[in-house]
């Protein structure tokens, strides 16, 4: 299986503090890789430095053919194989659910406006809000504005989608939802890198988990296996999220 995904020896600082110290682990075609660990441990960092919205000072990361470490990194086209949905929504609150998801379409890939219609509408579906286009955020419940975000970078057609523990602002009742559409897109074949704290979802869905301590990757298992993890590091993580 090819990688589309491949990081090798990053490094990453703020400041003094070196918070990424030479993480390496790749993500082939397909996969759904869920990053777990304590605050602080580095995921949401791994995360940002995929989508190059962080700076590495050493070390290769390469997605989608892209060189993201390259000075000559061309964002724009990155950003064209790559979405990202935080934990914040970030939708316009000034227009509609539709309007959201039609914007980057028609800016960024010059759409016309029906042909991004017609592709916000297809989005939706995916994420079960089709009756919902016409809402504007504040009508709509924490966990639809999450999957109307995600809508939003599934219009872009990415090849490799990034999720940044995007049900933790969320109820149980609200999280279900999200990662019901999280489970479908995987299902589907899209390629997947999720920082979470769902376990549940990591052991069913995941085909690799990715622990990382200290600002390393500590130790990769399978999702199926996360019940049987080898470090006590791990091991005292997960008793501690259960």
């Amino acid at each position: 299986m090819s990688a589309v995904v491949k990081l090798a020896n990053v490094h990453k600082s703020f400041g003094a503090v070196e918070v990424l110290k030479g993480i390496s682990f790749e993500v082939g075609r397909g996969e759904v890789v869920a990053i777990i660990g304590q605050s602080g441990s580095g995921k949401s960092t791994a995360l940002r430095c995929i989508d190059a919205l962080e700076v590495i000072q050493s070390g290769t990361i390469d997605v989608c053919g892209h060189q993201v470490h390259s000075p000559a990194l061309d964002k724009r086209a990155l950003r064209r194989d790559v979405g990202i949905v935080f934990q914040s929504y970030n939708l316009f609150p000034h227009l509609t659910a539709e309007q959201n998801i039609m914007l980057a379409p028609v800016c960024v890939k010059s759409l016309s406006k029906s042909a991004a219609r017609e592709l916000a509408r297809d989005c939706l579906r995916k994420v079960g809000l089709e009756a919902k286009a016409d809402h504007y955020p504040e009508q709509l419940s924490g966990g639809q504005q999450q999957r109307v975000a995600i809508a939003r970078s599934l219009a872009m057609q990415p090849k490799v989608m990034l999720f940044d523990e995007v049900t933790s602002a969320l109820d149980p009742q609200l999280t279900g939802e999200v990662l019901k559409v999280m489970e479908d897109l995987a299902r589907g074949g899209m390629t997947m890198i999720l920082v979470t704290h769902e376990m549940g979802f990591a052991r069913r869905v995941a085909t690799n988990v990715i622990y990382m301590h200290r600002g390393q990757v500590w130790e990769q298992l399978p999702g199926s296996q996360l019940a049987s993890p080898v470090t006590p590091e791990l091991r005292d993580f997960i008793a501690g999220e259960l």
